[in-house]
């Protein structure tokens, strides 16, 4: 450990030379993401990545691209396919006073360290009085609409949403995936950052005045007056077209961007349906026991009297998610899906 300390910090002193160049204003997700990692080996020896091909390959989605050769092996870490055996490491690791990000390829081979993340890194800082912290960041990929079969395109966030000493965080915008990495990694507990598949090849500006954003709070992406519409991740920009379709119909939306789904922004979500009195929560997961059922609960127990209508739900059709493009198109939340189901409460006053 004192070797990767010390080889760290020097490593992290020459990519911090002033020759490095500065981020541009417009780039992808990937981009985004790369450059949140870059700035965080950079700034902080402590912190290595580790995991299956981020090393040499450069990333199963090229986030880790051209890493490997700026910071050495060192730092970024390539990994034997036992995602038990390095999440391990890496929880042992943030125990001992290092600051590592962990990557498991998709949220599919998480369920293989599930043991380790819900037994060890959730559990340590309770069952040791808060003597122990789990400072690990835990990234992965999720979600669907690449056909990549369903071992490989499930949303399982809210599964690990369910469990007490983790944060789950989703980042969905270009600002997002590039600073949320930096206050996941000053959170002294466990963090799952969830990078919707999606969404790397999606283009936008990075806000130039923005240095850090939170993970506490959710934030309203588009405002309106007649409903809101509730997601996170992947869903967001499918909740903005369909915004668009409904403003086109004389029917303001607004999006809320829950960002966070562990511990939830309940006061956001309240104001925001305080503010429009009908809600429609969009979320890639199953149906069944999911973040949507979840947000639906909390709005009936703290809100309910403030709705002009029930709560409707728009979520991934309860199959394993199908290969064949026109069948994983329909098992997901779309548009024309959020927008019928906007359309109907507006109308009928009940989810369709």
């Amino acid at each position: 450990m004192p070797e990767l300390l010390a080889s760290g910090a020097a490593r992290a002193a020459r990519s911090a030379a002033p020759q490095a160049l500065a981020a541009p204003a417009h780039m992808s997700y990937r981009e985004a993401a790369r450059e949140g990692l870059r700035a965080a080996l950079q700034a902080d020896a402590r912190v290595f990545l580790m995991g299956e091909d981020v090393g040499r390959y450069g990333g199963c989605y090229a986030v880790t691209k051209g890493l490997l050769q700026e910071f050495g092996p060192e730092r970024i870490r390539d990994t034997p396919l036992s995602e038990s055996a390095f999440v391990g490491a890496g929880i042992g690791a943030a125990v001992a006073g290092l600051r590592p990000i962990v990557e498991i390829m998709t949220v599919n081979f998480s369920l293989l360290a599930l043991d380790q993340i819900l037994n060890n890194a959730a559990t340590l800082c309770h069952m040791s009085g808060g003597q122990v912290n789990v400072p690990v960041v835990i990234r992965m990929a999720t979600g669907a609409g690449r056909q990549l079969a369903a071992q490989h395109s499930h949303s399982l966030e809210g599964w690990y949403a369910h469990i007490p000493g983790l944060r789950v965080v989703t980042p969905a915008t270009i600002d997002d995936a590039r600073f949320m990495l930096a206050a996941a990694l000053a959170c002294p507990d466990p963090v799952l950052l969830f990078e919707h598949i999606f969404l790397y090849n999606m283009e936008g500006e990075l806000s130039p005045s923005l240095a850090a954003v939170d993970i506490d709070h959710a934030a309203v992406r588009r405002s309106g007056r007649d409903l809101v519409l509730i997601t996170y991740g992947g869903s967001l920009h499918k909740c903005l077209a369909a915004a668009e379709q409904l403003a086109a119909q004389g029917i303001e939306a607004e999006v809320l961007d829950l960002r966070t789904l562990r511990p939830l922004d309940d006061a956001a979500i309240m104001a925001a349906v305080r503010r429009t009195h009908r809600a429609v929560i969009v979320d890639e997961g199953w149906r069944s026991g999911s973040i949507a059922a979840e947000v639906s609960t909390r709005i009936m127990e703290q809100a309910f009297y403030d709705l002009d209508a029930p709560v409707a739900r728009v979520c991934t059709v309860e199959v394993p998610v199908p290969y064949p493009k026109h069948l994983e198109d329909a098992a997901l939340p779309s548009p024309e899906r959020i927008v019928q189901a906007a359309q109907q409460l507006m109308s009928s006053g009940g989810p369709p």
